[in-house]
């Protein structure tokens, strides 16, 4: 459809037509014939049949017979297709890791094909747009969101972000950017909590990856639903219209996160849903999701002079030429294919990706030269995830946890013998029967080897699940000590959506595998790399604390006037410290074990001082000194030692991926320029200041080799 046609469309539409085609809600809705149920179901929102049959976009529909019934029933009354849109995060119907995990693989074309694979199955069964990626910074693991998540850095957080629009977009979906903006930093890691974020933080850390998004143009922005310093961000002007729109550029479509416009109410702010209406159009908020202030207010405060209706056509014709750019108008029913989709849900090809997702994000944490197994070996599988399908998280579309390989299925299939299991205790993280242990322990007694499956459950991170501890469960812990008493070799497998405190167990066991949950070949990835038909190279993208007490903890920090060393408990007052902990985490980001050995050497630059606008290059040699094949990631690091406001101890500022057979040696090179050592300046000016640089490489963010180069000052 030409612009013309839509603005056309537009002048022909009443102020209740736009206030409807401005609202989402519920696909259950719209699909329900009874208008009493129809009232019924939509309760706070106030709505009747003849609004539920007129809004412009819906959510959450259960697959394509129902995605073709609502937009059947919706065009017999309205000229304007509905928009469907669905959380495909981490997979449709075939998964792949979760988020955290799929960071910590540094493969932009990976996190690209496993989109593009999820967005073709989720398009082929209705699915107009997704909302995804999540963008926020995640630095206190007590969040159950961090799982959505690729973790604590800025730089990854973007790279990954586009990586995942690629491709989302390639299979035709319209992507929506969230959640904008600050949402990661929640109080104490409460869900829905408000946060507390400077403008010089915003600026350098949580803004970026929402920033980088718009190198691959996306369709929309979800605006998130927490209080940002006092401001709901519903109201936020300073971000949504002076940042997003206008100093970013951005012309698409900007929607509230669900009820996030009537919840400005609960927070205090506003006093009522006109109000609350009249806020977020003002800030040009142009879709209303689950809550109805638009559908009953708008025409009012047109009416009234409250707004402008220029700003309402506006963000009407933003909807609308999304949905012509989705080519609804042509063909609302576009890419539905039921026939296609079932043909295609299970093909070898996308089990054939989400297995090598799996394999890839795995993080090996130890290992005393244990792994990989001897198919010989007599093992027992122990713990309640040993045979637990459900490790495909809570986002799972219409993931099948009966389409699931568990880690019985996966080794039993590698070995071709049935394995011996026991559950040992429950699932349920509350739960502290410890009736089960000495029946587990009784049977691994028999065996050569334990391989203990631990950790939470996909219900247990995720939306709305924070916790306040993130150890594991206390009969958890039991079990596994009752284990090591066996003195048999012990192998800890852990799922979880976020990083668990593993201090109390560490020390017990021979070797981790931390498996995230790792999707619906998870059992198939975890068998192949506890046997060596894999090599482990996940890396954390989340410092794992030693204790909950420790949260927030992350790598990027700044120093403090008083500084400790990290790994030294001591009594010395007055430096910033704990009296009962370490500093640092148990586990840095970017750390991951291979089943080999690399060594980095003769690292050195190009030139020791970088000029306005040129580049010096940073040499690195690696070699495989190791028994095995592997891979590694090789990751540049630098450090502001002094500037106009304190920069943080290091920023991941590049990354390779370097696949090395045993005895092989490569060089790498990376380039350092102007662009990666500038930052928001206490002016507020996005610059680089002069003076001298560390630069460090490694393979994690802890153990770096560093060197020096200085930024020349020059004449402007």
């Amino acid at each position: 459809m030409e612009e013309s046609k839509i603005d056309d469309l537009i002048k022909r539409m009443t102020l209740e037509d736009k206030a409807h085609q401005l609202t989402q809600i519920n696909a259950d809705f719209v699909a329900t014939d009874s208008k009493a149920t129809v009232t019924g179901l939509t309760g706070y929102l106030k709505l009747d049949n003849d609004d539920v049959e007129k809004v412009g976009s819906v959510l959450n529909f259960s697959g394509g017979e129902m995605a073709k019934a609502i937009q059947k029933k919706h065009l017999e009354k309205n000229e304007i297709p509905l928009l469907l849109m669905q959380d495909v995060i981490h997979g449709y119907e075939t998964m792949y890791p979760l988020n955290i995990a799929m960071g910590g693989t540094f493969d932009l074309d990976l996190v690209e094909d496993c989109a593009y694979m999820s967005g073709i199955e989720a398009k082929l069964n209705g699915v107009h747009v997704t909302f995804a990626p999540m963008v926020d910074l995640v630095r206190d693991a007590r969040w159950g969101r961090v799982n959505e998540s690729t973790g604590e850095d800025p730089y990854l957080n973007g790279l990954m972000a586009r990586a995942f629009i690629r491709g989302y977009k390639k299979a035709g979906l319209g992507v929506c950017v969230k959640h904008f903006a600050g949402y990661g930093a929640a109080e104490s890691g409460k869900d829905y909590n408000v946060t507390e974020i400077s403008e010089y933080t915003l600026r350098n850390f949580y803004l970026p990856g929402y920033k980088e998004c718009l190198k691959e143009k996306p369709d929309m922005f979800m605006v998130s639903f927490n209080v940002l310093n006092g401001v709901p961000m519903a109201a936020n002007s300073h971000l949504l219209i002076d940042v997003l729109r206008n100093e970013w550029g951005f012309n698409g479509v900007v929607i509230s996160d669900y009820n996030g416009i009537g919840e400005m109410i609960t927070h205090g702010y506003a006093p009522s849903y006109k109000e609350c209406a009249k806020t977020a159009i003002t800030n040009q908020i142009d879709i209303e999701m689950m809550s109805s202030s638009y559908i009953h207010y708008l025409p009012s405060l047109i009416h009234e002079g409250e707004i402008n209706s220029l700003v309402v056509d506006k963000m009407v014709k933003r909807v609308l030429t999304m949905k012509n750019n989705l080519g609804l108008f042509e063909n609302p029913f576009r890419g539905i294919d039921i026939k296609k989709y079932k043909d295609m849900i299970r093909t070898k090809a996308n089990r054939k990706l989400v297995l090598g997702a799996a394999e890839k994000s795995c993080v090996l944490l130890k290992n005393n030269r244990v792994l990989p197994l001897e198919t010989d070996t007599s093992v027992i599988l122990i713990g309640p995830y040993a045979d637990e399908r459900s490790i495909i998280g809570r986002y799972k579309c219409l993931g099948r946890v009966d389409d699931c390989i568990s880690v019985k299925i996966g080794v039993e299939s590698l070995l071709g013998v049935e394995v011996e299991t026991s559950k040992g205790c429950s699932s349920n993280i509350l739960d502290n029967d410890y009736s089960m242990i000495d029946e587990a322990c009784d049977k691994a007694s028999r065996h050569e080897v334990i391989i203990a499956c631990v950790g939470e459950s996909s219900e247990d991170s995720g939306e709305g699940a924070s916790r306040a501890d993130i150890s594991l469960p206390s009969v958890q812990i039991e079990l596994i000590k009752k284990l090591a008493e066996l003195k048999k070799k012990l192998v800890l497998v852990v799922f979880g959506g976020r990083p668990q405190v593993l201090s109390e167990v560490e020390k017990y066991a021979d070797a981790i595998l931390y498996a995230w949950e790792p999707g619906s070949e998870g059992g198939t990835a975890i068998a192949n790399l506890l046997y060596g038909k894999s090599y482990p190279s996940g890396k954390l993208t989340m410092s794992f604390p030693r204790s909950t007490g420790q949260c927030p903890i992350y790598y990027n920090h700044f120093n403090t006037g008083r500084p400790k060393n990290p790994d030294i408990i001591s009594n010395a007052n007055f430096n910033s410290s704990f009296r009962d902990e370490l500093n640092s985490p148990l586990y840095p980001f970017g750390y991951g074990l291979t089943y080999t050995t690399f060594i980095i050497s003769n690292v050195h630059l190009s030139n020791d001082s970088l000029s306005k606008g040129e580049a010096i290059k940073l040499y690195v040699d690696i070699k495989n000194i190791g028994e095995r094949d592997g891979q590694e990631v090789v990751q540049l690091y630098i450090h502001d030692i002094y500037a106009s406001c304190v920069r943080p101890v290091k920023e991941l500022k590049g990354f390779k991926i370097v696949k090395l057979k045993q005895g092989e040696e490569s060089s790498i090179t990376f380039e350092i320029n102007e662009d990666m050592v500038k930052f928001y300046s206490s002016k507020g000016e996005y610059e680089a200041e002069p003076g001298e640089f560390e630069v460090m490489v490694g393979f994690n963010s802890k153990d770096v080799t560093t060197i020096n180069f200085t930024l020349k000052r020059w004449e402007i």
